[in-house]
């Protein structure tokens, strides 16, 4: 299912449709402000698999997840005050933060080192979509910017394709606060001169 939703003013009745889906297992594919991503339920292991099979991933290497804003960050990672500091400067924004997990987040999401990257995006509809679930939901790119290239190419893949209009296709910014010590592991949109 195609739906086009208002990237400036999310209906909510989309939005609401959005997450029953996500309530029920579906997988999505929505807009960041970076990429359009693929995406379930973080506490949902079938979904989850789902999209590692569609990325062809392995189970070793988990996916970064979305959050709704820094206090729910602060359940899913261990948020010292100079993280919390370059959180609330960066957030939402083109950012990925590696961060130590806490318990819950489920183990498959999870690295071995024990980090998740989380992100808040600039984006008001997977803002809408997190926030109105009241859970994160993960987070992996596909490789177009043109959502009616890629319903063509998923549709039959995934539940629902979210037509929030065309992305400029850029990677996010990927930072480690992992023991308070700020380290780059990607330049991407986000800018660094505040580090």
């Amino acid at each position: 299912m195609l739906l086009s939703i208002n990237p400036e003013n999310p209906q909510k009745r989309l939005i609401t449709k959005v997450v029953e889906a996500l309530d029920q297992g579906g997988v999505i594919i929505y807009p960041t402000d970076t990429f359009y991503g693929i995406g379930c339920d973080l506490f949902n292991k079938k979904p989850i698999r789902r999209v590692y099979q569609l990325k062809k991933r392995p189970l070793s290497k988990p996916f970064s997840f979305i959050c709704a804003d820094l206090k729910d960050i602060s359940l899913y990672a261990q948020v010292s005050n100079n993280a919390y500091r370059i959180m609330k400067r960066t957030l939402p924004g083109p950012y990925t933060f590696v961060l130590e997990g806490t318990r819950l987040v489920p183990k498959l999401m999870l690295t071995s080192r024990k980090t998740v990257g989380i992100r808040v995006p600039k984006n008001k509809i997977c803002l809408s979509i997190v926030k109105q679930l009241g859970r994160p939901i993960i987070s992996t790119s596909i490789n177009s910017k043109d959502p009616s290239i890629i319903h063509d190419e998923y549709a039959s893949l995934v539940d629902i394709v979210i037509d929030g209009g065309v992305i400029s296709y850029e990677p996010s910014t990927v930072i480690s606060l992992v023991d308070d010590n700020p380290e780059v592991i990607r330049e991407g949109k986000g800018g660094i001169d505040f580090l």
